[in-house]
Formats: C-alpha cells, sequence, structure tokens
C-alpha cells in the first residue's frame, strides 16, 4: 500500500521584546492541525523582556528549537533561522499570529503543483479580524498598501514577510534575506522584488485566513536612519539611476547623501553588479505588472 511520504516544513519564527505572543503564537500552531511533518525555529534577537525565557523551562509543551542572539536585526534573525532548519520549504511567521487548521497543507498545495514560488495567505487583525488584506502592493512614497480580496490565487508585487511559504532551495538561490539589512524595515518588499526580478512567482491564497497583531509603535527601538538606509540598499541592488534618486528624495529628517555613502561602503554596488547579472526581468518590468506608481 502507498503511503505519501510529506515533506518536513520548517517554520522560522524572529521574536523581539514579544511580551506574552511567543506563547499565544505557539499554542494557535500546535493547536492547529496539519498533516505534514514540522519543526519550529524560535530566534530570539536579543529581546530584555523574557518574551522566549519559558522555552527553555517548557520544552514538553513547546518542542521548539530556540536560537539566541544579541540583536542583530529582522533580517540577518529570519536568515539565521533558515540556516538552523532541516525542512526542504521555511514558513516564516511573525511572532504575533493566530493560525487555523490546515492552513499549511492548502498554501502547500500552491507550492507543489507549481503555481506559486512563495505564498501568502490572507492577513486579518487579531483585534478587528473583520480587516483582511492580501498580499501587498507599493504606492508612489514606496510605502505598501493592501490588496483587495481576489476570487482566486492571485500573483502580488509584494509579499508580507509575517506570514509566507518557499521551497528552501529558492530561499538559498536567491541569498534569502538582504545580508546587509540594519534592524527593521523593507526586508519583506526587498525579498519579494528580488524574488520576482530573479524570476520567480509570489501569490497569495485568498482562502487561508491568518491573524497578524497589527501595533502602533515597534516593542524595540527603530530609528529613521535605520528604515532609509534600508531603502536606499534596496534601490541601489535593484532599481535603475531615475529610481535611486527618487528614493534618495524620500529621505527627510536626514542627510541622503550620508547614508547613501554608507550604503556604498558596505558593498552595494558590488551587490548590483551580481543581482542584474543574473536577473531575468527589470524594475520597469516589474513596477508596469503590477501599476506601481514609482
Amino acid at each position: 500500500m502507498h503511503t505519501e511520504t510529506l515533506p518536513l516544513i520548517s517554520i522560522v519564527i524572529p521574536a523581539k521584546n514579544e511580551g506574552n505572543n511567543v506563547r499565544s503564537t505557539l499554542v494557535s500552531l500546535l493547536q492547529n492541525k496539519t498533516r505534514y511533518p514540522v519543526e519550529i525555529i524560535v530566534v530570539d534577537d536579543g529581546s530584555t523582556d523574557n518574551c522566549c525565557h519559558f522555552l527553555t523551562t517548557e520544552q514538553n509543551t513547546f518542542p521548539v528549537k530556540l536560537i539566541t542572539t544579541q540583536g542583530i536585526g529582522a533580517a540577518p534573525a529570519r536568515n539565521l533561522g533558515a540556516e538552523h532548519a532541516k525542512g526542504e520549504y521555511l514558513i516564516f511567521c511573525d511572532a504575533h499570529l493566530t493560525f487555523e487548521p490546515y492552513w499549511i497543507d492548502r498554501l502547500m498545495e500552491l507550492i507543489l503543483n507549481r503555481t506559486a514560488d512563495a505564498i501568502a495567505p490572507a492577513i486579518g487583525s487579531i483585534n478587528e479580524p473583520h480587516k483582511v488584506g492580501y498580499g501587498q502592493t507599493l504606492d508612489q512614497r514606496l510605502g505598501v498598501v493592501w490588496n483587495p480580496h481576489p476570487q482566486r490565487p492571485v500573483p502580488i508585487a509584494i509579499i508580507p514577510g509575517g506570514c509566507f511559504v518557499i521551497p528552501k532551495s529558492i530561499f538559498l538561490d536567491i541569498g534569502g534575506f538582504d545580508r546587509g539589512f540594519q534592524v527593521w524595515g523593507f526586508e519583506d518588499i526587498e525579498i519579494s522584488i528580488k524574488l520576482w526580478l530573479f524570476g520567480y512567482r509570489c501569490y497569495v491564497h485568498p482562502n487561508v485566513k491568518i491573524l497578524h497583531l497589527f501595533r502602533n509603535l515597534h516593542p524595540y527601538t527603530v530609528t529613521h536612519t535605520h528604515v532609509y538606509y534600508n531603502m536606499l540598499r534596496m534601490a541601489y541592488s535593484h532599481f535603475n539611476e531615475a529610481r535611486i534618486a527618487a528614493c534618495k528624495k524620500l529621505i527627510l529628517h536626514t542627510d541622503a547623501n550620508e547614508i547613501e555613502r554608507e550604503v556604498l561602503e558596505y558593498g552595494a554596488a558590488a551587490q548590483r553588479v551580481r543581482y542584474y547579472a543574473r536577473r531575468k526581468y527589470d524594475d520597469d518590468w516589474l513596477f508596469r505588472q503590477f501599476r506601481i506608481p514609482f
């Protein structure tokens, strides 16, 4: 009798000063059924509130691989979790989510039947569950805009980093999240742009919904400079000269030239050459494809 062997899935959850959210996210994750074998990796990125401490004392309740770091930032923490992953597929999740039964199985269908190379569920608000976004696009200031409800799985410009599935082989092929990013900002946008330009496809599955805690404030310090630095590094990696100049004009409250100098000092020009050499599409194609007015 043929029994199907399903591949191992590694769920990577970066956490920093998440209070009780890590516990509630893991409870929801472990309670909701899936047919797939799963390993859970939590990366405690220099938390000062002991939000992951319970994982060291409650291993029976929470079978989780815990990695602790000194505060390396959102993109590097996710990359580190992926490096420790044994699964053939990676799911990146924020540490403040609620899940539904068989959400993994339904997302995986679109990966396994080759519809998509990276797939996100619909994401609703924990506090206002009727408010739901279906992947994201960008506006004229490179701000994210949530998409309206499509009738079926569709391509999306930006895959929300709060929850998405990607084969580990593809994640490694594109080099993961940008390795030069600081603290927080633009990691979801950059990896989505890189996937599209390298010839991969990002989709949303409108009939799979998870809930996300949307906050007005970060539970740790993020400065304008960090966000602008990541934006300009992304621009140098993927955009033509006119778009790089447009990105510089978005930089307020701080010196754009100084940020540009720092971006170039940390290897963005060499990364640009590497990325341009291997991409299948250019940024004009992508922005046309999704009608992004930038």
